[in-house]
């Protein structure tokens, strides 16, 4: 298996992908809801845990959704603010697993060619606030962390510090605008 591994070009990406996938055909298409019983009454707890469910791809749609269903039971403000530290948290595991991790292949895939004639064919400004700024629409979205967060951490001009700020806010004011929507439905 190790030789076999050595021999692909991006195996983490590959793996990554991968996992991806697994989950998809795990969790598509099932209702967990003692799960989703629980974190409604979890309280506070379970806003903290739904924030790190917002972030990831298969968990977010459920999440938004237990968002909406217990927006009245709660100080809107407060649940904005656990519920973004908790998305912060799930942030801060993929921007270190993203930056850290995979930052050899990202590196190696950098150089492709293809990649390399797509990148100097991109504006230099649009680089520099359009990507970071569509990172901040998704991150702020309902839509999974992954790919915003991502977009982040191999940026070199983001520090650990300026992430960790600016996932709280976007988070933070993303779920504030998913609890107000359920308090008006």
């Amino acid at each position: 298996m190790r030789k076999f591994l050595s021999q692909i070009k991006y195996p983490k990406l590959i793996l990554l992908g991968i996992t991806f996938v697994i989950a998809y055909l795990i969790f598509s298409g099932r209702d967990f809801l003692p799960f989703q019983n629980f974190l409604i009454i979890s309280g506070y707890f379970g806003l903290f845990l739904l924030g790190i469910f917002f972030t990831y791809g298969f968990t977010a749609a459920p999440a938004t959704a237990i968002l909406l269903i217990i927006s009245g039971q709660y100080n809107l403000l407060l649940a904005g603010f656990i519920s973004g530290f908790g998305a912060l948290v799930g942030d801060l595991i993929i921007f270190k697993f993203i930056r850290f991790s995979f930052s050899d292949e990202i590196e190696r895939l950098s150089k492709e060619k293809a990649i390399y004639r797509i990148d100097k064919k991109i504006p230099h400004l649009l680089k520099r606030y359009l990507i970071p700024v569509l990172a901040g629409f998704i991150i702020a979205s309902p839509l999974p962390d992954e790919i915003g967060v991502s977009l982040f951490a191999i940026s070199h001009s983001i520090s650990t510090r300026l992430f960790v700020l600016l996932s709280f806010t976007l988070n933070t004011a993303g779920i504030l605008v998913v609890l107000l929507i359920g308090r008006l439905i």
